[in-house]
């Protein structure tokens, strides 16, 4: 299977950039599955219903959420009438919405989408370790099973991604970072067949503090006092994730890529 995970879209460059290229993009690499995280899509804040179906009809099949899932209200009756729009697993039980969800590809293959959300600097949520496990039991990864399973890991802290990946190496096809907005330089297969990148980075501008404007951003390091509310930088946003190709039979990793698109970032986009 040929995955496709772009990082967390933030503001309007970012949306602009998922509707404009997401269907060239997904058609060059010929990928059959298409996550992308937009939690931080509606002015750097939370994830509009409207920008959610933009994305789906832009050719994702699944938009995973985060820490800042809640912040557009309009999103909780939204979750439970679009299940392809997925929170992280471990937010207390009752919490609208769900932690996964399942594609059915139109050859019949499937593939399990997760997401889970760390805990070190982050929310006091539920234990997402535990919470992955109890989810995972039921799926068998591989030949008779699901294709494939992706699960993309909202964290502050590389040392818990990490953790995270190590633990379930060998049990899903790919664990992806989120959250930090930065690209990291780690992708690999690790040694039990699991693809991994510690962040994949935004769709964003990235001549922003982490997709902010630059100004306001860094004033609040010299003062120290609230100043005015931070908004979305709008220049041209590069496109960022990884790609990855996966074994049907075994459901584990043959490789993963690195994926920039656009905007200041160097490019790159893996050979089809």
């Amino acid at each position: 299977m040929r995955i496709l995970f772009l990082g967390d879209v933030v503001g309007r460059s970012g949306r602009d950039a998922i509707v404009a290229h997401l269907p060239g993009l997904r058609a060059r690499l010929a990928a059959d599955l298409v996550v992308l995280n937009g939690e931080n899509a509606s002015h750097g804040f939370g994830l509009a219903p409207d920008m959610a179906r933009s994305f789906l009809v832009a050719g994702a099949d699944v938009v995973t959420l985060g820490n800042h899932a809640w912040d557009r209200k309009e999103i909780i009756p939204f979750l439970e009438t679009e299940p392809r729009v997925i929170r992280p697993l471990n937010f207390p039980p009752g919490t609208p919405g769900r932690g996964h969800y399942e594609v059915v590809l139109a050859d019949g293959r499937r593939a399990l989408v997760v997401q889970a959300m760390g805990r070190l600097f982050m929310e006091a949520l539920d234990d997402p370790f535990r919470g992955t496990q109890a989810l995972l039991a039921p799926y068998r990864l591989g030949a008779g099973g699901v294709s494939a399973i992706v699960v993309d890991f909202h964290a502050e802290a590389s040392s818990e991604k990490l953790s995270f990946a190590h633990s379930f190496d060998g049990r899903v096809s790919l664990v992806v970072g989120t959250h930090t907005h930065t690209p990291s330089a780690d992708h690999q297969v690790l040694v039990g067949g699991t693809a991994y990148m510690t962040d994949a980075g935004m769709c964003g501008d990235y001549d922003s503090v982490i997709g902010m404007l630059k100004g306001p951003a860094a004033l609040r390091f010299w003062r120290k006092v609230p100043g005015e509310k931070l908004a979305p930088a709008e220049g041209e946003a590069t496109l960022c994730g990884c790609f990855v190709e996966t074994d049907d039979a075994t459901g584990l990793a043959k490789r993963i890529e690195p994926v920039r698109l656009g905007g200041r970032l160097s490019q790159v986009v893996p050979a089809s």
